[in-house]
């Protein structure tokens, strides 16, 4: 049976079905052609589904045979062409919630903004929007938090008592699109991103904080996050370099001009900056190119239990999790003399109490700052390692090339594309 009206923050994450009730993936977004001047409303198109994989997919409204509180039902036949956005489709959750709009009352013109979408089943069988559900006042700017405690009159009126809806009229926030990752990877949110707009990427980016737009910058293709840094002040970009990883923002600054680069550096706090400066000196397809400045290092003297707690931080990839360096004063790179790794293993075999001078490592071989990709390559895949530290010549602890970095060299440079390739699978037996 399917509901003849319905909202779309309701169908938003709901579980795609075949016929047999094997599940498809989960619906994303809806994708609506907006007309002015016609007279009719907004008509759905299609859903942007979620499948295997993080790709995104389009199921056209003409395969959808059923939609009820729980689950939508599709016919057996799913594209699994990568979702690209046409001229004239717009997406209602990525670029309709949130955006300003006039409402016509009684009393007058009312500022509002938009949080959901009626959509109502028509005897042709299209699915149109015919209620618009807002919140009264101007749209919230400059907190960048990803969920606020919205306040305000709400009101749900005809779609035609709505104006600003199908051309925007100001800036617009991000706020309802962005719930939607909350409790999802970087990755998830970076893949989303590469589907809007200029436009409307430059607004989330803005919505977004630091830490948050800096993981999904490390997310995304070169040419994509040169765009969105363009965009941002050059104080804000500088403060969201300071939070990507030192790898990953030196790849990016490598990709603008010498002088935005330089401009960049020279607002970046000077500790922050410094180990930015050494890794642009080093080869790209090279160890120290490679590489990334902040491993955990720790003093021999230090506690296993002490050592637990550090690569229990959250913000730690696994790969950078697997080791502990091991080093003399200073403990910052370049350190002093490198003395051995601690692997993770190790340190939940042992008793917290001991010093990770007990469990060192110390047949694990760095490897220079020149060694090239290929040396690298051989030495992790040779001794089953995820992490290898990068010394100098005497010995000290430069940083660490860990198996992401190495993927990102190795893969080509357009496998983020690659994953999206056409396809199309039959669900029907």
């Amino acid at each position: 049976m399917t509901t003849a009206r319905l909202f779309v923050a309701r169908l938003r994450d709901l579980g795609v079905f075949d016929p047999h009730g094997d599940e498809v993936g989960r619906v994303r977004d809806v994708v609506v052609t907006l007309r002015a001047g016609r007279g009719r409303a907004p008509r759905a198109i299609g859903l942007v589904v979620e499948v295997p994989g993080r790709r995104r997919v389009f199921v056209p409204m003409t395969r959808v045979t059923s939609i009820d509180a729980g689950q939508v039902i599709s016919t057996g036949l799913v594209n699994l062409r990568r979702f690209e956005q046409r001229p004239g489709e717009t997406l209602v959750v990525a670029e309709l919630f949130d955006r300003p709009v006039t409402v016509r009352t009684e009393d007058g013109p009312v500022p509002a903004v938009v949080e959901d979408l009626g959509l109502e089943l028509q005897p042709n069988r299209d699915w149109r929007i015919t209620r618009v559900f807002c919140r009264k006042g101007p749209p919230q700017q400059g907190s960048r938090l990803r969920l606020r405690r919205r306040r305000g009159e709400t009101l749900l009126v005809p779609f035609a008592e709505v104006e600003g809806l199908i051309r925007p009229v100001g800036p617009q926030g991000a706020d309802m699109l962005l719930e939607g990752y909350e409790d999802r990877k970087p990755a998830d949110l970076a893949e989303a991103v590469r589907e809007l707009s200029p436009r409307r990427r430059a607004e989330v980016a803005d919505a977004l904080d630091d830490e948050t737009l800096a993981d999904v910058l490390e997310e995304l293709p070169d040419d994509d996050r040169l765009e969105i840094v363009t965009h941002l002040s050059p104080e804000r970009a500088a403060d969201v370099l300071e939070a990507m990883e030192p790898d990953d923002a030196t790849d990016l600054l490598s990709t603008l001009p010498a002088e935005a680069a330089e401009r960049l550096l020279q607002l970046m706090e000077p500790g922050e900056a410094a180990p930015l400066r050494r890794l642009m000196a080093y080869e790209e397809d090279t160890a120290g190119g490679m590489m990334t400045t902040d491993p955990v290092i720790l003093s021999p003297e230090a506690s296993i239990a002490e050592a637990l707690a550090v690569v229990r931080q959250e913000e730690l990839s696994p790969a950078l999790a697997s080791l502990v360096y091991v080093v003399r004063p200073p403990l910052e790179t370049p350190t002093g003399r490198l003395l051995g790794v601690v692997h993770i293993q190790a340190l939940l075999r042992e008793a917290p109490h001991q010093p990770v001078a007990s469990v060192l490592d110390r047949d694990v071989e760095p490897v220079g700052t020149d060694a090239p990709l290929g040396q690298v390559t051989r030495l992790m895949a040779t001794y089953n390692m995820v992490a290898l530290p990068v010394t100098d010549h005497d010995g000290r602890l430069l940083g660490a090339v860990t198996v992401d970095d190495v993927l990102d060299h190795i893969l080509p440079e357009d496998w983020r594309e690659e994953r999206h390739e056409s396809t199309e699978v039959s669900h029907v037996d």
